[in-house]
């Protein structure tokens, strides 16, 4: 139960945390692409299972992966993407935080 209170708040509530403090004119779109930065976890759709609690997705799933990460970080250079970019990558930490609890509440 904490686990996943701690996921999805890093998920939800932490991101618009940042937009309403950092981002405060623009604030709805900036959480709108940390909200929209979960479209990612589709990658979760070819997974068997779709859904396991004891696996890790950062490594594991396609738009999880180093290279896709690599890309995250090097959408950070263009101003355009920057913001795109900060989203996917606190997805990314996030989903990484939860591996992390998982192999400690395991």
């Amino acid at each position: 139960m904490t686990r996943t209170l701690i996921h999805y708040g890093f998920h939800f509530i932490l991101p618009l945390m940042v937009s309403l403090y950092w981002y405060r004119k623009e604030w709805k779109q900036v959480y709108i692409f940390f909200l929209l930065a979960m479209l990612i976890d589709i990658d979760h759709l070819w997974a068997q299972p779709i859904f396991d609690p004891d696996r890790c997705s950062v490594g594991y799933h396609t738009f999880h992966s180093t290279i896709a990460i690599a890309i995250y970080f090097l959408l950070l250079l263009p101003k355009k993407s920057r913001i795109l970019a900060i989203a996917l990558l606190w997805h990314i930490t996030t989903d990484t935080i939860d591996c992390w609890l998982m192999s400690y509440y395991n």
